[in-house]
């Protein structure tokens, strides 16, 4: 992103401090696609009040730049720490770059990385029957392929 548009959408972010930058992105007729999540959330005003900003404050130069602001959504990848750390203690789908799935509570976010924890039906060491044992795994944030929450009712 260009840095004078970068700037813009900083300050507002600075002014709006519940609010963070998710991602964004520049098709190839140069509209941005910005995606913004929020500490609480991201309401269709928090998407409007941005991109008025923004229209607001741009100069003659970028007249010609479209873009569109827009919330992450529910079933988006999770991808910044901020986003990790408003879905402590829900559940998660969690893809390994070395091809590990894991799905179970976010249970600790901390600056390098996250930890899952589930639990799981293993046979007794002595005897039939099977016991509950809870599992965990803690993962780098480099080491995370993709991240999804799991949306149960």
């Amino acid at each position: 992103m260009n840095k004078f548009f970068e700037n813009l959408v900083d300050d507002y972010l600075k002014i709006n401090n519940n609010l963070f930058l998710v991602d964004y992105i520049i098709d190839s007729s140069n509209k941005i696609n910005i995606i913004i999540d929020g500490d609480s959330g991201v309401t269709i005003s928090d998407c409007v009040k941005l991109s008025k900003h923004l229209k607001k404050n741009l100069t003659e130069d970028y007249e010609d730049i479209s873009f569109e602001v827009g919330s992450a959504g529910l079933l988006s990848p999770i991808i910044s720490f901020r986003q990790f750390l408003k879905n402590l203690n829900r559940k998660l789908n969690v893809k390994s770059n070395d091809g590990e799935d894991f799905t179970g509570n976010l249970s600790e976010v901390n600056s390098d990385g996250i930890k899952i924890e589930w639990c799981s039906r293993e046979p007794k060491p002595i005897g039939k029957g099977k016991v509950t044992v809870l599992k965990s795994k803690s993962l780098l944030f480099n080491d995370i392929k993709e991240a999804k929450l799991i949306v149960e009712f």
